[in-house]
């Protein structure tokens, strides 16, 4: 997960629509089950969803009326307590 992509694709959900996302997730869930990827393509695919997936967090964070900074951070160490554990 990179912070800084989940920033850039959550200004994308503020520009746009949260709903690109979440089709973008649908699709890439999709491919993600071709028994036809290698190891490394479904790295990739899964680094991309964990960030299209962290946006959507912050973005819902943002609604409730937190600062970007605020609701990044917060993710950022909910991750890592998970991870922790």
């Amino acid at each position: 997960m990179k912070l800084p992509l989940i920033k850039h694709i959550h200004g994308f959900i503020q520009e746009n629509d949260e709903d690109y996302v979440e089709e973008a997730i649908e699709l890439l869930e999709h491919i993600s089950e071709s028994s036809s990827l290698k190891d490394e393509e479904l790295d990739v695919l899964g680094e991309l969803l964990s960030n299209l997936y962290g946006a959507k967090v912050v973005h819902q964070l943002v609604k409730t009326g937190m600062t970007e900074k605020e609701a990044a951070n917060l993710f950022m160490k909910r991750v890592l307590g998970a991870i922790d554990k």
